[in-house]
């Protein structure tokens, strides 16, 4: 079978599995406008920018004097001459906010991921993963060489278990904070805990965290990733972490060294975005967002509210 017909064989199977997906324009701003492809005007319930921070006009503000600075692009990687000042500034500005060292930028979050996962694992590494993580991070379980095994979801009894066969052996327990798909929410805490009696790296995918207040990691061996691409209304990812941590990402994550640095604007627009979260202003959008969450499902924990069709 050639290429291409092998290409429209698994095309074909994709559309009689009722699985086939396409992108679809939505010409709009925000969550209301004319979002619709015959043009009506409708609110959408399914973007992931939580607080609305992409048409704040502080943040956009922000891009645009970026632009007007620094053009559109980075022009290289940040190791060689594609670092900003905007990017240094960000970095410290997340770090601060995470309660960490240090922070490193990535393109997306996605990337992030990868460059923890494969940085810190190896064939020598045990990888806890949770069951419904993201496909970032069990692609980057995959392309680390760890031995992975599946914990029972949001199961910090079960993750105990499974150190306790192996004692002494390097190990890292990742998990989502908040599910994208359920919107439930990770028992961290205790996650941390497990962490610490075993000596095991706890890795966080932070992607959906929007409500906080964060989990206090103090002395726990941990790693934060995060997304500059929902809450904070632009493009991008970091992880935030002990300086050591984060100077090796810098060293060995090819994710983070084998790639064009991210746009000046977009750095600024998420450096404008934090100052925003971390002000009074900041505090109500958040309060205004978990009324929402209130009205349409009382008690529970995210925006991230599933409906299941079918």
């Amino acid at each position: 079978m050639s290429w291409p017909e092998w290409a429209a064989t698994e095309t074909h199977r994709i559309h009689a599995s009722g699985q086939w997906r396409a992108p679809r324009d939505l010409d709009a701003q925000g969550a209301t406008g004319a979002l619709a492809p015959d043009g009506r005007s409708v609110v959408s319930f399914a973007s992931n920018d939580y607080l609305g921070l992409t048409q704040h006009p502080a943040v956009v503000a922000a891009a645009h004097a970026a632009l007007d600075r620094w053009g559109t692009g980075s022009g290289s990687a940040r190791l060689i001459v594609g670092s900003r000042p905007v990017h240094t500034d960000l970095e410290r500005a997340l770090a601060e906010w995470k309660r960490s060292e240090s922070a490193v930028l990535f393109p997306t979050g996605f990337a992030a991921n990868l460059g923890v996962l494969t940085t810190f694992g190896g064939p020598s590494v045990l990888v806890c993963s949770d069951e419904l993580n993201h496909a970032s991070i069990i692609d980057g379980c995959r392309l680390s060489r760890s031995e992975v095994t599946v914990f029972h979801h949001a199961d910090p009894e079960h993750v105990d278990r499974l150190l306790r066969e192996v004692p002494g052996r390097r190990a890292i327990v990742v998990t989502d904070s908040v599910f994208s798909m359920d919107g439930d929410v990770a028992p961290v805490e205790d996650l941390a805990e497990v962490c610490a009696g075993h000596g095991a790296l706890l890795v966080i995918d932070e992607a959906h965290a929007v409500l906080g207040p964060d989990p206090d990691l103090d002395g726990i061996d941990a790693l934060r990733v995060g997304t500059l691409s929902k809450t904070l209304g632009s493009l991008g990812g970091f992880v935030a972490g002990p300086h050591a941590f984060t100077d090796l990402l810098v060293n060995r994550a090819r994710s983070y060294i084998f790639t064009t640095a991210s746009t000046p604007a977009d750095a600024a627009a998420a450096l404008a975005a934090v100052e925003v979260l971390r002000s009074p202003e900041g505090d109500a959008l958040r309060a205004r967002l978990r009324g929402h969450v209130e009205a349409v499902r009382a008690g529970h924990p995210s925006p991230i509210v599933p409906v299941v069709i079918g």
